[in-house]
């Protein structure tokens, strides 16, 4: 209780650091005692960063104590003191090894719960956790060797065993903890997703670990080897068939953790989970009903079309005992299952409909219109069936969001029906009773119509109608009318602003706009074809656009970027312009270099937990590129002045740069502690004549001057000293000249430009293919 008033109080007085020495007295006593870990873990809070070097002899000696209650203590102290105290700690690898290689003595641990009868009896321990300072040390020792590949690939080698297969032997190097043995998988299946090379070394260690006696780190294996990007269903055999095993547990949680790791692979794998479907039918009955939501969900996605009406039957029977989220996966599962199975969109339609008008969220709702959705566009035998239940479902809709959704799609699709007048009749019952949002939708629908209809009658109808919604009480709604009732009198202006799917993103459109009015040039005409043109599925996030082309910028051509279709066009991608544009405009040195072709994803060069983290963005110009390096200082002690980026690039073999010179380089003044600052270096393409300059990589290195401050007031020291911290590459690829480009006509384009060819592997060149299963892990 001590320790935790301590603990408790650290925050609020001010000389809580008298009381270190008698907590490193508590933490040296020889005695059998059971308060050394709390008085470590008390030291560590209440020390200040700037004294650890005070104590790191008694933390040294507390890790490789053999008390495992003790030696966990000092360990999770030193992991929570990592981040304020990194280059000592980093010193203290041989002390972290020892601590995970030693055996623990059965000493009392400082977790276990204690059960005292009586002051004539000792207290025993009812609850201990054997060996479990190594699975806090073997976090300490990744965290320390993280940013160093090959000090984990060894970590983890080293402490796997033989091959991965001898995890039960009496070596020292061998992990005794459960827990630090699933810890040791994690650290082998993030060397996996950084580094593919490493695929087959890593895949037989955990297919080692397939074998290990205890369940918890069979199903850590079981997942890693699932996670594992690329591998083959022959590979992943033992991983499934483990699992499989344990759907017949009678334990509630690895049911649970076996069906959702099932459940997760089947999505992109269902022929690989297909024979656990046995058991998992077994599953459907079971009295928790998550691991039965995992069943069916899984059921679905493996099924054949045939157990299709079964497993409909089957749901049916507990979709209403259990909340919104379980119902929206086992929607997104049908929705899957229809589009796989198209010939079973009756049932299913049937079952979304039903689902559609019972009770339930937002959420909810809207994945079963999704669903819906998608089968209206994929599965054109179901459009009118879908379309009818959709109807029905937005007469009593509260959901205005959904009601607009859904009559755009009526929009889209219901002109092609053979009744089209009775969508007419549900989309015009929206202007006369909903709110002003939905009236919009609606009119908007109702012109669709007109348009595309394939009879006159209609069309003059839908002119009657709009011609009532000139008189709205909402000037959207009204200015909507206005517009397509003169588009239903002018062909060529229906084409531009309703058949076309071409738009403007909004953002883009939006920003030029208040340029526009902030310049005061309105005896200008503004600029539209300045805009950028996308698709409006774009436009709506639904997906990326199958209508596009790519656009590349031509070194050789002196008009700027040029379209794949040859006409000159002077627009950018919407996603990128509006972000730097003003503030690459504000930079003098770069004013002329003409507009901006692209700007490029950004680019970390540094993990999140380094002293000083850099990001790159290029911008790219017709005969420029300009690097945006991002930096952001993470220490508070510390101050740096006159930062700015050295940048070199590839050298050829006459020794001259390559493709590229140096024409700027614009410093950070100052940088302190948690503020972001933009350094720039800008490059200039040598010859105009000569092809774009790609594959060349830049090694940078950070330079500045450091002072060290207060980090309570900020006053940094009036002398400094010159350091350098160096970041990773970057490279100048062939991707960054090519942005996306809207078109209408693909299929022509693709007709003109499209080229077929051949090829085939020289077989006695070919690499072999190496490795278990026929798989060399690439």
């Amino acid at each position: 209780m001590m320790y935790l008033v301590i603990k408790e109080l650290s925050g609020i007085a001010e000389d809580v650091i008298m009381v270190t020495q008698s907590l490193i007295k508590d933490i040296q006593s020889k005695q059998d005692t059971v308060y050394r870990a709390n008085a470590i873990r008390a030291l560590c809070l209440i020390t200040d960063p700037a004294m650890i070097q005070g104590i790191e002899r008694i933390l040294k000696a507390s890790i490789v104590d053999k008390v495992p209650s003790v030696s966990s203590a000092a360990i999770v102290s030193s992991y929570h003191l990592y981040h304020v105290a990194k280059d000592i700690i980093k010193r203290w690898t041989n002390e972290v090894q020892e601590a995970v290689n030693q055996k623990k003595s059965s000493g009392r641990s400082a977790a276990a719960i204690y059960f005292t009868a009586g002051q004539q009896k000792q207290p025993q321990p009812i609850l201990s956790n054997s060996n479990i300072s190594q699975y806090h040390a073997i976090s300490l020792f990744y965290l320390i060797r993280q940013h160093d590949k090959m000090a984990v690939t060894k970590l983890v080698q080293q402490y796997s065993g033989t091959g991965g297969s001898n995890h039960n032997s009496s070596s020292s190097q061998a992990l005794r903890n459960p827990a630090a043995v699933c810890m040791l998988i994690r650290f082998a299946g993030k060397i996996v997703q950084d580094d593919a090379g490493s695929t087959q070394r890593i895949f037989m260690i955990l297919e080692g670990f397939l074998r290990h006696t205890n369940e918890m780190v069979v199903l850590e294996a079981a997942r890693a080897v699932c996670n594992i990007p690329n591998i083959p269903a022959k590979a992943m055999a033992p991983a499934i068939t483990a699992l499989q095993i344990f759907l017949s547990s009678p334990k509630p949680t690895l049911r649970f953790a076996a069906i959702r790791t099932l459940n997760s692979v089947s999505i992109e794998m269902p022929a690989t989970v297909a024979p656990c479907n046995l058991d998992m039918t077994k599953l459907i009955g079971d009295p928790n009903r998550s691991i039965a939501i995992f069943a069916i969900t899984t059921l679905l996605k493996t099924g054949n079309e045939h157990s299709v009406d079964q497993l409909m039957q089957q749901i049916n029977g507990f979709m209403l005992d259990i909340p919104d989220d379980f119902k929206i996966i086992v929607v997104h599962a049908i929705q899957s299952l229809c589009l796989k199975f198209p010939a079973k969109q009756s049932t299913m339609l049937t079952f979304l409909g039903n689902l559609l008008r019972d009770e339930g969220g937002y959420s909810f709702k809207k994945s079963i219109v999704e669903a819906m959705m998608a089968m209206v566009k994929h599965i054109p035998e179901c459009r009118e069936a879908a379309l009818s239940q959709l109807c029905e479902f937005i007469e009593d809709c509260e959901f205005p969001k959904l009601s607009v959704r859904i009559l755009h799609l009526l929009g889209q699709y219901g002109h092609e029906m053979n009744t089209p007048t009775k969508y007419i009749r549900y989309i015009y019952n929206r202007v006369i009773l909903e709110n002003s949002i939905v009236r919009a939708a609606a009119v908007s629908a109702l012109v669709k119509f007109g348009i595309h209809g394939r009879d006159a009658s209609v069309k003059q109808s839908v002119a009657v109608l709009l011609t009532r919604c000139l008189n709205d009480v909402n000037d959207e709604v009204r200015d909507r009318a206005t517009l397509y009732l003169a588009m239903l009198k002018n062909e060529e202006l229906a084409k531009t602003y309703s058949a076309s799917d071409a738009t403007y993103p909004l953002a883009t459109l939006e920003s030029k706009l208040l340029e526009y009015v902030d310049s005061h040039e309105n005896a200008k005409q503004f600029n539209l074809s300045a805009i950028p043109v996308i698709s409006k599925a774009e436009q709506d996030h639904i997906g990326a656009s199958t209508n596009s082309s790519l656009t590349l910028l031509s070194s050789n051509q002196q008009g700027g970027p040029i379209s794949s279709s040859g006409a000159e066009k002077n627009t950018a991608p919407a996603s990128v312009d509006s972000q730097y544009g003003e503030k690459l405009s504000s930079i003098s040195e770069f004013a002329h270099y003409g507009a901006r072709f692209k700007s490029t994803a950004e680019i970390h060069l540094t993990e999140e937990e380094t002293e000083y983290t850099v990001s790159c963005i290029k911008h790219i110009f017709d005969k420029h590129i300009v690097f945006q390096f991002d930096c952001t200082n993470t220490l508070n002690d510390q101050v740096l002045e006159n930062v700015h980026m050295m940048m070199q690039p590839n050298i050829d073999e006459e020794g001259e740069v390559v493709g590229l010179v140096q024409v700027a380089d614009i410093p950070a003044d100052r940088l302190e502690y948690g503020v972001t600052q933009s350094l720039y270096v800008a490059f200039e393409q040598q010859d105009p004549d000569d092809e774009l300059a790609t594959h060349v990589v830049f090694n940078n290195t950070l330079v500045f001057q450091v002072k060290d401050c207060d980090p309570t007031t900020g006053e940094a020291d009036p002398e400094g000293y010159d350091d350098e911290y160096q970041v990773e590459a970057v490279e100048v690829a062939t991707n960054d000249y090519i942005r996306p480009d809207y078109i209408e006509d693909y299929e022509a384009l693709l007709k003109q430009n499209q080229v077929v060819e051949t090829f085939a592997l020289d077989k006695d060149k070919a690499p072999s293919i190496q490795g278990m299963y026929g798989w060399d892990g690439g």
